[in-house]
């Protein structure tokens, strides 16, 4: 490699260290972009998963404050469960009627609980995991990552659910404490044995990521395209500049002292420039004259 190296002309040196430089360059520039377009994607996904999540948490808040209040007579009286008394449940179904709408069709929550009343929240083994995490950790606040749902791969933010008030074990602790609606609706087996301040559930929002993460894919390609132009023009443009006003005056500086070398005294070494070629230029002149002089000397 070195005596291929040695062997190579200037311009072919010069190129290969441009190159060099260019790989390098479009390497740690599209490491680079890739991870701050991959932050900027996780951001956005995270920003549409709190929004959603805090939005959940005032539908379950204004239902606990003020519809349960109202609806609680009922659930004593009535001879099926009325479910709208439940936070949980409203959070639910207003999360189903936003997922009416196309551009959220594909987003989901779930409070996903190991032993939940009604089954449409139990927990799938990958939730199961989630729940037990924060039983095993009671310091952490929140998970997130990615995760495969049916046809769509989604980021998904997931905090704790604990059973903070009294008044939830009501219908939670045993069944002969749970009102007969309850029963009646819901059956005795699942939902019981709850406990005050206990993990029973996890609040999960998901979040579709492929779009986000197309989009982060698409303008690292754009980016790179342009990154690529830039330096291919640019790579293009100093060769021509290296051609021009090196390269070529070298070349034509070799030629006429070869002419000399030979004997040939009636061509000039001719560069009217300043810089360092030019310079050099002028003392193969002065060389030239010498040698004329010293070779006249020696013919007398």
């Amino acid at each position: 490699m070195l005596k291929i190296l040695k062997d190579a002309k200037l311009g072919t040196k010069f190129n290969l260290f441009l190159m060099t430089v260019f790989i390098g360059g479009i390497l740690v520039s599209g490491i680079a972009l890739s991870r701050v377009l991959e932050q900027a994607a996780q951001q956005e996904m995270t920003s549409r998963a709190l929004l959603l999540i805090q939005s959940m948490n005032s539908v379950r808040t204004y239902t606990s404050e003020h519809i349960n209040p109202l609806l609680a007579p009922r659930v004593e009286t009535e001879p099926t469960f009325t479910p709208e008394t439940v936070p949980a449940y409203a959070a639910t179904e207003v999360f189903e009627d936003l997922r009416k709408n196309s551009d959220y069709s594909n987003f989901f929550y779930k409070e996903a609980t190991l032993n939940p009343t009604n089954l449409r929240d139990k927990a799938d083994d990958f939730e199961a995991k989630l729940v037990e995490r924060f039983r095993s950790e009671p310091g952490l606040k929140e998970l997130s990552g990615f995760r495969s749902l049916p046809g769509t791969e989604s980021f998904y933010i997931a905090r704790p659910l604990a059973i903070t008030k009294e008044s939830c074990l009501q219908c939670h602790s045993t069944p002969e404490a749970a009102p007969k609606s309850q029963i009646t609706t819901y059956g005795t087996e699942n939902g019981f044995g709850w406990k005050l301040n206990e993990i029973v559930a996890a609040q999960v929002i998901s979040v579709p990521s492929g779009e986000i993460l197309n989009n982060a894919q698409r303008s690292l390609s754009l980016v790179m395209g342009i990154l690529i132009a830039i330096f291919t023009i640019v790579i293009l443009l100093i060769n021509l500049l290296l051609r021009r006003t090196i390269i070529r005056r070298i070349r034509r500086m070799s030629k006429v002292a070869h002419e000399v070398s030979t004997g040939k005294m009636d061509i000039d070494f001719v560069d009217d420039t300043n810089d360092e070629i030019g310079a050099l230029s002028k003392a193969f002149g002065r060389m030239k004259s010498s040698y004329e002089i010293a070779m006249k000397f020696i013919n007398q």
